[in-house]
């Protein structure tokens, strides 16, 4: 997946949304709920020195295995403070060593659900009945 497939599938998931509060060259997607002010970051889209990445909110087992299986590709947020970094995961986006794409759905899916889920019940609940009036 490039970039900017990741990007749009990040941003059909329900109270998605893009930011750049570290400037225009990290993408940032946040989600929230309708109610609330500032969103959580669940995926950051980045070059750094010529080479695509995705940072990606993560639990900290899931993120370990990730790691575990995708040794040459997958790292703890490489630009996290040390106790931020097993909560989340950097891939290197590149032909040769990039997990597959339903791979990388998944772990994005995964670090939507876990933001969704350190969220308070009221914004959880907004969301959930967002996705049942459409």
């Amino acid at each position: 997946m490039t970039l900017k497939e990741i990007e749009n599938y990040c941003l059909l998931k329900t109270g998605s949304f893009l930011d750049f509060p570290f400037g225009m060259d990290v993408a940032v997607i946040k989600v929230k709920s309708p109610s609330q002010e500032k969103g959580r970051i669940f995926a950051q889209l980045l070059i750094l020195q010529g080479i695509p990445k995705v940072t990606l909110s993560c639990d900290a087992i899931i993120g370990e295995i990730w790691r575990a299986n995708y040794p040459c590709s997958v790292e703890r947020g490489y630009h996290c403070p040390k106790v931020q970094q097993p909560y989340f995961n950097t891939v290197t986006l590149t032909p040769n060593s990039t997990p597959s794409d339903d791979v990388l759905m998944e772990m994005i899916d995964h670090a939507y659900e876990t933001t969704i889920g350190k969220m308070p019940k009221k914004y959880r609940k907004e969301l959930e009945g967002f996705v049942a009036a459409l």
